[in-house]
């Protein structure tokens, strides 16, 4: 036995502390000594929850109630896993490499590799990434004339997965599962698709989890083994967990019970990706007898911080509940501040970063963080018209992103005929028939001619060096080419930009694209035409993208950091910006229309995790107007700063416009807008009742409240400076629907209108 044991005492006898149980505090030491039976611990944000981890693999094995190859340990990521180990073995030694310790696929598939054959497959059996599986499955799709432009592969593959994701084999599903999709024939497809998998001796990442599931539920004996083999199990981040997950899980735990899964209900942020919520907050009933302990101690934030989170996210009915709190003194409130715009809010935010630079604090300590991917653009541009070195964590930055690049290339063609790069780039995006045989045809006839792309195309198609359908494809293309580079002449960046990617149809191709990343990229583009607009010509505009890729590749200092909020869970920053804050981007629209009530308390969670991301200081920010899938709209203010605690938030004047703006929003703050005291449910039907907003107020006020908004009655006359007169139709509150003599009817905030005779 390894030495490690000796220097410990038996279990049960009075000692001093072994140094691993040395620090932590009574919860921490229950969740480490709590060995028998189920165990959940509820681990809020910044409560050491990897310690406790790490402490109680070496409580189980340095105590000698499990040999290290006794241990299941299951983690997320291969980096979590990484440090876990590495954590583990600065306590135990070597001993630590013997624990079966990995992400669930790495498990997954270190035992399917043992009973492989029990699945049809070998031992020796490949692992698809997404482009074989694709290749794999637009095979079939040919095979069985399905047609792929209406039925796109990908859109597909993603009902697959998310069958895999949820246990579910073809046998387990009736034709009705797939309901019209590919003509009522998905379930067939997918039957196809596993079989074509068994003869390459292939497996997905989604069949790692399926397969062994499978097998535990067919094979008792095989399931029976890894009962006597695992007598402990360890789940970190067990909200993130989907349904087969937890059904390999409760497989493994059904005889020993030991398991003892950490988690934190209040940072599921995932449901879009197969996340079940549900799982955490069930573990009681799946194990009847489980031992909660709650980490509450925060090690990370001030107070003010998180008695804001905790104010907010207790108005989340699916939570089993906790109260973080901290021995830390001090600590300056929550920062909200409203501003007229997105560009006000980038320019108020790099002024707060200048600042804070000022008096000392290092840019690797901030962070900006943003509800979608597309509104990282204006921060980028205000922080490199400043100077202000950024990285983007977690995606790639704006300009760099792929629809954005191939954006750029069809205007770098236009300004640049020569430009072979964005040729190629662009020649065949969306598809139009331009295979790689054609591509090379073009590639000969431009090296034999010392020609760039461009040119020798307009020599190819005037011969017969390509088949008909491809010359007419190439044809059309130069054609379309030519048509925009006679119109950029007569119209703006932003013009020519929209009718190239409607003309392009590559608009149309990520709109019939119904993956999970086809609406942030729609987003993008739209981010980009809003972009273009800031320049008076093409050339300008082009410049401007060289430069700032130039800038990013060469930046070696230190840098702030630009992330969206799901790509910062688990990650901390002294100081955290939180813009975006206005109903319709968070709580994001989409999500509150496609998952409802469920889709807004995950919403409220993401919010959470934003603000306990912050050590020292957050700021949140709203703005009155913003520009959403290229038009203008005026927004409220999220309904999350009505949960905020007035007590430790600041709504102290900000400069110019935005402070004026806020003192008329004090009320929305307040929570009188949302109906006070309405349940949480209350509050959601009618916001789902409301009207939907119209276009944004447009030029400033002819006055901004310093106090509390007026109150309007329905029927009264009201001026504004831009629509003119008009008449209340509806009288909400702060929000108003007046019917304009002149402008018909718009939606506007009781602040930027006047009584009128």
């Amino acid at each position: 036995m390894n030495d490690s044991f000796t220097d410990l005492p038996e279990p049960g006898t009075p000692d001093a502390l072994p140094p691993y149980l040395m620090g932590l505090n009574p919860p921490q030491r229950d969740a480490v000594e709590a060995t028998e039976g189920p165990v959940l611990v509820l681990a809020g944000a910044g409560t050491g929850k990897t310690r406790v981890l790490t402490s109680r693999l070496a409580h189980l094995i340095l105590t000698r109630r499990a040999q290290p190859w006794q241990i299941l340990a299951v983690t997320f990521t291969n980096r979590a896993a990484r440090e876990m180990r590495d954590r583990v073995a600065a306590q135990i030694g070597p001993m630590a490499q013997d624990i079966w310790l990995g992400t669930f696929h790495a498990l997954a598939a270190r035992l399917l590799r043992r009973h492989a054959e029990l699945v049809g497959l070998k031992s020796t059996f490949s692992i698809l990434d997404t482009d074989d599986q694709l290749r794999l499955l637009k095979q079939i799709l040919q095979a069985n004339a399905v047609d792929e432009k209406r039925w796109p592969a990908k859109l597909l593959l993603g009902t697959i997965e998310r069958w895999k994701d949820r246990g579910l084999t073809p046998d387990k599903l009736s034709i009705d599962d797939g309901g019209e999709t590919a003509g009522g024939r998905l379930v067939d497809l997918y039957r196809q698709y596993q079989d074509r998998l068994k003869i390459l001796n292939a497996c997905d990442f989604g069949d790692l989890l399926l397969h062994i599931v499978t097998i535990f539920q067919q094979h008792p004996d095989v399931l029976a083994e890894y009962h006597r083999k695992f007598r402990y199990i360890l789940v970190d981040e067990y909200q993130d967990t989907n349904v087969v997950q937890y059904l390999w899980l409760r497989l493994l735990a059904q005889q020993s019970k030991n398991i003892c899964c950490v988690g934190d209900d209040d940072q599921s942020i995932y449901a879009w990706r197969g996340a079940e919520i549900d799982n955490i907050l069930k573990f009681d009933k799946d194990f009847p007898g489980a031992k909660i302990v709650r980490l509450e101690q925060n090690y990370r934030s001030t107070a003010p911080i998180l008695a804001a989170a905790g104010h907010l996210i207790a108005h989340n009915e699916g939570r089993l509940g906790k109260t973080l709190w901290t021995d830390k003194d001090g600590g300056a409130p929550v920062k909200v501040r409203g501003v007229w715009d997105g560009s006000e809010e980038a320019r108020e935010i790099g002024d707060e970063i200048e600042s804070l630079q000022r008096d000392g604090h290092g840019l690797g300590s901030m962070a900006i963080l943003v509800r979608a991917g597309f509104q990282t653009r204006e921060f980028e541009e205000r922080l490199l018209t400043l100077g202000v070195p950024y990285r983007v964590i977690g995606g790639l930055r704006f300009y760099e992103r792929a629809e954005v690049r191939d954006a750029i290339a069809y205007l770098r063609l236009i300004a640049q005929p020569d430009d072979d790069l964005a040729f190629e780039r662009i020649v065949n995006v969306p598809r139009r028939g331009i295979g790689d045989v054609a591509l090379q045809t073009l590639h000969r006839a431009a090296r034999g001619a010392g020609l760039s792309l461009s040119l020798a195309a307009y020599e190819v198609v005037a011969s017969d060096e390509l088949k008909p359908a491809a010359r007419k494809a190439v044809s059309g293309f130069l054609t379309a080419i030519d048509r925009w580079r006679q119109l950029a002449q007569g119209l703006s960046v932003a013009e020519l930009t929209e009718q190239i990617l409607d003309e392009s149809g590559y608009t149309a191709m990520w709109q019939a694209d119904k993956s999970p990343e086809a609406p942030g990229r729609l987003e993008n583009l739209k981010e980009l035409v809003r972009a273009v607009e800031e320049f008076e010509s093409l050339p300008a505009f082009l410049e401007h993208v060289s430069l700032v890729t130039e800038r990013a590749e060469n930046s070696q200092e230190e840098q702030i950091t630009l992330m969206t909020l799901h790509a910062a869970k688990g990650l901390e920053f002294d100081t955290v910006f939180l813009p975006g804050w206005e109903e319709g981007v968070f709580p994001n629209q989409r999500s509150l229309d496609e998952t409802g009530a469920r889709g807004l308390e995950e919403e409220r969670r993401l919010a959470y995790v934003g603000i306990t991301r912050a050590k020292a200081r957050a700021y949140i920010f709203h703005a009155a107007n913003r520009r959403i899938h290229n038009q203008w709209q005026s927004l409220l203010p999220s309904r999350f700063l009505s949960e905020l605690p007035q007590a430790d938030i600041d709504l102290s004047a900000a400069t110019g416009l935005a402070g004026a703006y806020r003192a008329s929003s004090t009320e929305t703050y307040s929570g009188a807008s949302y109906g006070g005291g309405e349940s949480n449910g209350d509050r959601w039907a009618a916001r789902r009742a409301a009207p939907s907003r119209g276009p944004v107020i447009e030029g400033r006020a002819t006055r901004l409240a310093t106090g509390q908004s007026p109150r309007f009655q329905v029927g009264e006359r009201v001026f504004h400076q831009k629509f003119g007169t008009g008449t209340v139709e509806i009288a909400d509150g702060d929000k108003l629907q007046v019917s304009f003599e002149a402008a018909g009817v718009k939606h506007v905030m009781a602040a930027f209108v006047e009584k009128s005779a």
